[in-house]
């Protein structure tokens, strides 16, 4: 019985993520960063620090399911703390940004740096001149979506696991 209402529930909120108007996927979404046009997208004011960082973001693609987003952000001067509501794993595109998480931990993210922050936490970053990143964020599923989906996996033949290109 527990089972069953676990999945009723877990179908239930699995339904309410579909969007009213399902789009078809598309095999390949791709752009030119210099293509993009890159929008306003204030820090909220309660969050800065220091300066007056400006802050910018062009969207990239979406997937079909709305769990995830690819996008190119960038920032002027200003210290500011940032409240992660998705997983995020960040590549530096240009420039660099100094990271103090929530426990303490401090790392200078540059050019090239892959960095991944767990989804429901905080980071105060400083830039100094100027960062540029491209962002993969990914949301998380309830609990019962999740644990769903790792019962499938264990049950698959051969536990394969898909997702990786390599």
């Amino acid at each position: 019985m527990v089972l069953k209402l676990m999945l009723a529930s877990a179908i239930g909120m699995a339904v309410r993520t579909i969007p009213a108007k399902a789009l078809p996927a598309q095999p390949l979404i791709a752009a030119s960063m210099d293509e993009m046009e890159m929008a306003d997208a204030p820090i909220e004011s309660s969050w800065i620090l220091e300066g007056e960082p400006r802050a910018r973001l062009a969207l990239h693609s979406r997937g079909h399911d709305d769990q995830s987003t690819t996008a190119i952000w960038d920032c002027t001067a200003g210290t500011f703390r940032w409240y992660f509501g998705w997983d995020e794993t960040v590549m530096i595109l240009e420039g660099e940004v100094h990271v103090t998480t929530e426990n303490g931990t401090e790392r200078t993210l540059r050019a090239g740096d892959i960095a991944y922050f767990a989804g429901k936490t905080w980071a105060t970053w400083r830039v100094d001149s100027y960062v540029r990143k491209i962002a993969f964020c990914r949301k998380q599923f309830p609990a019962p979506v999740a644990m769903l989906l790792k019962v499938r996996d264990m049950m698959r033949a051969g536990g394969a696991r898909g997702g990786l290109a390599a």
